[in-house]
């Protein structure tokens, strides 16, 4: 039986790597896991404005560009465009606008400043009527010491595997907004 890609699974967990704590490390700054922590992929940021998010024997998956000061493009392995990711607003973690590579428009959002769970939605869950909640993303510290963050992504069965692609890229991009490479900022 084969292993499920990194973005077959409903529930994935998405955390920072206990050495990446040291800001200049260049190995793997976070994993991709099942929620019983088994490794589906890793991601290494190249430089302050390109992630890799590789599977466990090194391919790449989702190569994450960062082109503007909140403007995030997702592409594949094979350079066609996979998605993006936007932070409007003056508050950058409090809502991300995703778009699929097929067109399917989301929206992550954590309804207050101090909440540590993002809804996904796919319309701006301020309107409305309130949309339907398609999943979840909780963050929690994972090492309070070095402040490692951990990301639990739950998304809604209905979901297709590219739209889960573009989920979880843009929990990558969101951790880029609370804790950018290089810098030893609280999170935001």
């Amino acid at each position: 039986m084969t292993e499920p890609g990194p973005f077959a699974p409903e529930t994935v967990v998405v955390e920072q790597l206990k050495q990446a704590w040291r800001r200049r490390h260049t190995d793997p700054a976070l994993a991709v896991s099942t929620a019983a922590g088994s490794r589906l992929a890793q991601v290494t940021h190249t430089d302050d404005t390109q992630s890799l998010l590789t599977g466990v024997s090194g391919e790449l998956l989702v190569r994450v560009m960062r082109t503007g000061p909140a403007l995030f493009h997702l592409t594949d392995a094979a350079g066609r465009e996979a998605g993006t990711a936007e932070a409007p607003g003056r508050v950058r973690t409090r809502q991300l606008s995703l778009r699929t590579a097929a067109g399917r428009r989301f929206f992550i959002t954590r309804r207050a400043l101090v909440s540590v769970e993002w809804l996904l939605t796919e319309t701006d869950p301020d309107q409305k009527p309130t949309p339907e909640t398609l999943g979840r993303v909780t963050v929690s510290t994972a090492d309070r010491w070095r402040g490692l963050q951990r990301y639990v992504v739950e998304t809604d069965p209905g979901l297709d595997t590219s739209e889960r692609r573009t989920v979880v890229s843009s929990v990558v991009c969101l951790h880029l907004l609370r804790r950018p490479p290089g810098e030893s900022s609280a999170p935001a």
